[in-house]
């Protein structure tokens, strides 16, 4: 989904593969019932939503996203405000249950935008596209052997299916979009046989324990721009884990009048140096400075190798106006 507009801070508990353009319409089918190895299975779904479509789905006070999860018996995530998708200003909704109730789930929220967010043109069914999101490990069932899997599926559907590439600008993304496009029975039709798929795979049914294990902590002035595992209900299992490298801090000070370009405009500039590099970062509230100049306190922590990144591109944030 591709809507941009306000946000919301409510947390509900609750391409590498063959790409076919099929632009023709199909009656909108009911989701076929699951084979009956998969009726118990728990299974879930990651898809994006921007933020204007998570504060649609969520409702006022949460009242739709409760309303939906009554409707479906599907347990229903979003990723808080600011915790984008790398590389995206997206964030991610997750349906968990068993294949029937997380299709149920996924239908009343795709419904809900599409009567938002999409007009009719011509008269017919309006195609838009939802973007789900995939360990690359688990991809190579939806793709097959010479892309044969993922034609069966285009041609069953009748949707278009395309895989991206797994996008190695983001340390540690080890996830992959698959865009799915065309009408939303074309879509629902897609996503229960992309899901039937997963299901049979042990490695995407485990990754459901870190739903956003990409998310960086950067907070300014007290309030967390994209917080993972502070008080929220996303966290990060890997936190629990051996880590990989040693953790350490630096403080460094950025001239008070500057501190907006590291910011940027809602928090922008500071999250995405924080997702580009991998470290975590802190500004000192107004007043706070570094002792004996009236420079703000810059907190970068992570590995040695994140935190230099980091650096580096702070400096290219306030370097332009400081040479003026």
């Amino acid at each position: 989904m591709a809507t941009e507009g306000a946000d919301s801070r409510f947390a509900a508990t609750a391409d590498d593969g063959p790409e076919s353009e099929n632009q023709s319409s199909s009656p909108r089918k009911s989701p076929s019932p699951p084979p009956p190895d998969h009726e118990e299975k728990t299974i879930h779904v990651k898809f994006l939503l921007s933020n204007a479509e998570a504060g649609s789905v969520i409702g006022k006070g949460g009242s739709t996203i409760n309303d939906f999860q009554t409707q479906s018996g599907a347990r229903i995530q979003l990723s808080r405000n600011f915790e984008f998708f790398p590389g995206t200003s997206d964030r991610i909704v997750m349906v968990l249950g068993t294949i029937d109730v997380v299709l149920k789930g996924v239908d009343l929220i795709l419904t809900k935008l599409l009567d938002e967010f999409y007009v009719e043109e011509g008269g017919g069914d309006p195609r838009f596209k939802v973007r789900l999101v995939v360990p690359n490990g688990s991809c190579g069932g939806i793709i097959g052997k010479g892309g044969s899997i993922i034609k069966s599926l285009i041609e069953d559907s009748r949707a278009s299916i395309k895989i991206s590439p797994l996008d190695s600008s983001f340390p540690g993304l080890y996830d992959r979009l698959v865009t799915v496009n065309g009408t939303l029975g074309e879509q629902m039709r897609a996503i229960e046989l992309i899901l039937l798929k997963l299901a049979e795979d042990p490695h995407y049914v485990q990754s459901v324990n870190a739903p956003f294990p990409y998310a960086v902590s950067v907070a300014y002035n007290g309030m967390n721009y994209a917080s993972n595992g502070v008080g929220g209900k996303f966290q990060n299992t890997r936190a629990h884990n051996k880590p990989e490298e040693k953790s350490d801090s630096v403080t460094i000070g950025i001239a008070d009048e500057h501190i907006g370009l590291v910011v940027g405009r809602g928090g922008r500039n500071i999250s995405e140096i924080s997702q580009l590099s991998g470290a975590r970062i802190k500004i000192s509230e107004r007043g706070d400075f570094m002792s004996g100049t009236s420079d703000r306190k810059v907190t970068i922590t992570g590995s040695q190798r994140a935190i230099r990144a980091a650096e580096a591109m702070i400096s290219r944030k306030v370097s332009p106006v400081s040479e003026r």
